[in-house]
């Protein structure tokens, strides 16, 4: 039997607003009943250093540090401000990083905030590991290349699904599902990992595609998997929009009413996603409701 989530990692890294991504997961936390571990890895400023690159005095580097250094603390003041408020605004729990294993009568969800420093990097993949996902900010064309980095390392190396937030505050998340099914192991793990969500939703929707499609079972199979977890669904098939399949995803979701989407990542190389585009870049930039990837 798959159990509800009881710990949710949200690392807040990223220069765009995490309101979306701190609503959603209140969402997620009242739905299950659980906690919300809030991480955020600072910035390093001697990366500043290292990528000045040559000809530039040791005083304008010392500036530039000191500048970026400003920047980081800025950041983290925000960070916090905002999880503050967040907390206030929705009463709250304010527990230490350590889930609780018990919540106070009457309370369904607590949270903590971590401050991880740039050494310890590569700690929020080994916190994504012990938790049950990780929900992180929508990336924007502002975001550095830490938030990207920290995004794939919990999708490739935590082997736990990662959902991401929409760019938008969302009103609900997880009432209409579509599930984009190409019959691969990392859409049978999204499958999987949809099931909580999946047997509480208004409706299910399976979605295919002839040139989605990899080699393994086929979208009817799906639906026979998910009748068998009590959950009713419905199966269409969607096509590429201008020869775009991300584009024509989306297009299915929007038509179905879809809060909530669940697909397998990085099917083809991420490399080669990165060099002639695919449906998982496509979903990271453009989607507009909460996506929940696993590898």
């Amino acid at each position: 039997m798959l159990n509800d989530p009881r710990n949710i990692l949200l690392p807040l890294n990223g220069h765009g607003d995490i309101d979306a991504a701190l609503h959603l997961g209140l969402l997620y936390a009242e739905t299950f009943g659980c906690h919300l571990s809030a991480v955020y890895v600072g910035d390093d400023p001697n990366e500043t250093a290292a990528l000045a690159g040559e000809g530039l005095s040791s005083a304008m580097i010392d500036e530039m540090m000191a500048a970026a250094e400003h920047e980081s603390e800025h950041r983290v003041l925000q960070v916090r401000h905002s999880f503050d408020r967040f907390l206030a605004e929705h009463s709250i729990v304010r527990r230490e990083a350590t889930p609780p294993t018990s919540l106070p009568e009457g309370s369904r969800v607590s949270a903590s905030l971590e401050f991880l420093t740039d050494e310890e990097y590569e700690a929020i993949t080994w916190r994504a590991r012990l938790s049950d996902m990780t929900l992180m900010p929508h990336l924007t064309a502002k975001d550095d290349p830490r938030s990207s980095e920290i995004l794939h390392a919990i999708l490739f190396d935590s082997g736990r699904p990662l959902v991401v937030a929409p760019p938008q505050r969302p009103a609900h998340a997880g009432r209409r599902i579509c599930i984009a099914w190409n019959g691969t192991a990392e859409a049978s793990a999204s499958l999987r990992a949809i099931l909580p969500w999946a047997k509480r939703a208004e409706h299910v929707e399976v979605l295919t595609s002839p040139e989605y499609q990899r080699r393994g079972p086929q979208g009817d199979k799906v639906l026979d998997y998910l009748a068998l977890h009590g959950i009713r669904s419905s199966h269409s098939v969607f096509h590429p929009l201008d020869r775009d399949l991300g584009a024509g995803l989306l297009a299915s979701c929007a038509e179905h009413g879809a809060d909530m989407l669940a697909m397998g990542a990085y099917s083809h190389s991420r490399l080669r996603q990165m060099i002639i585009g695919g449906v998982t870049r496509h979903i990271l930039e453009k989607a507009p409701i909460a996506v929940l990837m696993s590898r």
